[in-house]
């Protein structure tokens, strides 16, 4: 059985972890490894019980996640900002066997096991409704992995050779971090820890660490492309968008900016890791052309698309193992077995996917479908707007119609004009609420339980 512990395996000794000016070797984060797992053997944790970790990002959060998993456990990460309430909801969802923190760990008593290829417990980003715990696989991320690195050329590890190290630039309480942390390991790179964002530090490190290519978000993107003092990223080439959908508009501004190309990416946390992407040769083919787009399916996917609700259904190698709760992923599961992704896109001519929607985020004014995604790139087009939102609300009449939360000092009815132009009029915002600014996750996506009424 395939175990992501063991990829802290390794030839050489080089540095390992960096975070600010410090750095650890491979050998100083096995010793913290080997540590944390003994004092999980000591406070009773068997295999396959969770164990929950509420640490800042750096090397003892490294440490840990490995430790955990030599200990035969179940990785379960926790936002250190997050509240007594969402801490709440993540343990008792999870029930874990011990809690780490800063001042050390906690023993909690339980039953509840995983498992044994279950390697650790994520939660989904929330946006619309509480967070659910999602059971990944070893295996499965292990495998999913490898169909994004086929998709890179990857050759395997040279030991006459020391990979690019990968930057973190998102929080390992996420999956996002967690995903890029584990693929650092995989190719025997060295992690650089960059959490939270700063654009003056991203540009310190990209010329520190000579880095070619990177992951961002598509949050971090519109701060660097909108920081004046940000002129220069060389050597930088390549970024791979991550966490998010990312707008053909940001893209292109992000990349005439810096010249830097964008490689969009799809997955999902039930999926366990990307499965639709970019590589460097089909940017170079197909870069101008296909700008908005996901990608191409990585080795082993496949992608259809629903004729009646045009909803994105995939085939992969691999899938999570369902939900914490109890609640699997048959809901999910064609009777065919192709898993819905809930994504409304389409595949065109030469394979790539785009993704238009959300399907459970679609506005249906009256039986004519609205996609908020659509409506809000046609608003961030004016001038007045710096950031927006489009989701429905409930109408007595059409049963819902879409409605905007707009930051930015603007006038309604010269962005209704704007929308009108644009647009066709079903599509238009039935309504604009003025906001300071809109309420995200950590990763940059707008939660839209807290925008709609109740």
């Amino acid at each position: 059985m395939t175990s992501l512990g063991d990829l802290l395996d390794g030839p050489g000794d080089e540095a390992l972890v960096h975070l600010g000016d410090e750095s650890w070797t491979r050998a100083e984060v096995r010793a913290k490894a080997d540590a944390v797992a003994a004092r999980l053997t000591g406070a009773g944790v068997q295999s396959g019980q969770a164990v929950a970790v509420q640490l800042p990002d750096g090397v003892d959060l490294v440490a840990t996640l490995f430790g955990v998993w030599w200990a035969g456990a179940v990785y379960v990460p926790v936002n250190p900002r997050s509240t007594a309430d969402e801490v709440e909801h993540v343990l008792a969802s999870v029930e874990p066997a011990a809690v780490v923190t800063v001042d050390g760990v906690t023993a909690r008593a339980t039953d509840r096991r995983q498992e044994p290829d279950v390697a650790l417990i994520s939660f989904t980003s929330g946006t619309t409704g509480r967070p659910k715990p999602v059971l990944l696989r070893h295996e499965g991320v292990a495998t999913l992995m490898d169909g994004v690195l086929a998709k890179m050329g990857w050759a395997g590890r040279d030991p006459d050779k020391t990979p690019m190290p990968n930057l973190l630039p998102v929080s390992l309480s996420l999956w996002a971090g967690l995903y890029n942390l584990i693929f650092a390991f995989r190719v025997g790179a060295a992690v650089v820890i960059l959490s939270p964002f700063d654009t003056k530090r991203f540009a310190e490190a990209v010329k520190r660490f000579g880095l070619k290519s990177t992951v961002l978000p598509p949050a971090a993107m519109t701060m660097l492309a909108d920081d004046e003092t940000i002129t220069d990223l060389t050597p930088l080439r390549f970024v791979r968008s991550i966490t998010a959908p990312l707008s053909p508009l940001q893209a292109r501004r992000f990349k005439d900016r810096f010249g830097i190309a964008v490689l969009n990416s799809y997955g999902q946390t039930e999926i366990g890791g990307e499965i639709v992407g970019w590589n460097a040769a089909d940017s170079r083919q197909f870069g101008e052309d296909k700008l908005g787009a996901v990608g191409r399916p990585h080795e082993g996917v496949e992608v259809r698309v629903d004729a009646d609700t045009g909803e994105l259904q995939v085939v992969t190698p691999a899938l999570s193992a369902g939900y914490a709760d109890g609640a699997d992923l048959a809901d999910r599961l064609t009777d065919d077995g192709w898993f819905r992704t809930g994504d409304v896109g389409r595949v065109d001519d030469e394979g790539f996917v785009w993704i238009e929607g959300r399907l459970s985020d679609m506005v249906n004014r009256g039986g004519l479908k609205v996609f908020p995604a659509e409506v809000e790139e046609v608003l961030r087009l004016h001038a007045s707007v710096t950031d927006v939102a489009v989701a429905g609300v409930p109408d007595d009449r059409l049963g819902e119609v879409p409605w905007a939360w707009v930051v930015g000092e603007f006038d309604p009815m010269e962005l209704e004009a704007h929308a009108r132009e644009h647009l066709a009029p079903y599509k238009v915002p039935a309504g604009w609420t003025s906001l300071v600014e809109l309420p995200r996750n950590e990763v940059g996506k707008v939660l839209l339980r807290e925008l709609r009424p109740d």
